[in-house]
């Protein structure tokens, strides 16, 4: 079965153009190094909850939208000598300064499928 990355960040609105043309960059390089797919997915009706929500998950804030995205590798193989090829990959080198989004509160985690119909 497929491996998948997983992320939820909160993006400032004034950033969309920003963030789109920066998430279109990344997707031959990430395909380069194995990627089968990147998904991108601009919150339209991400409810704050009592308790929970993607709201709560990252602190959003007023001026700021939900993004809820994804990776798919063909296994969890793939995707770890993928990603150590991608951190050497000149694309990103001076990417520390990354500006687009706040990446400490960003969530992720690797998730293996179990069920893909």
């Amino acid at each position: 079965m497929t491996y998948v990355d997983g992320f939820v960040i909160a993006v400032p609105k004034q950033n969309f153009d920003r963030y789109l043309e920066h998430a279109r960059e990344c997707v031959p390089i990430f395909k380069k190094y194995g990627a089968l797919r990147l998904v991108e997915n601009w919150g339209v009706d991400t409810p704050v909850g009592e308790q929970t929500s993607f709201p709560r998950a990252v602190q959003l804030k007023d001026d700021e939208n939900v993004m809820f995205s994804w990776i798919i590798w063909p296994s969890k193989e793939v995707r770890d000598t993928g990603m150590e090829a991608l951190v050497k990959d000149p694309f990103f080198e001076g990417q520390e300064e990354f500006t687009i989004f706040d990446t400490k509160r960003m969530i992720l985690g690797g998730f293996e499928t179990i069920l893909d119909e």
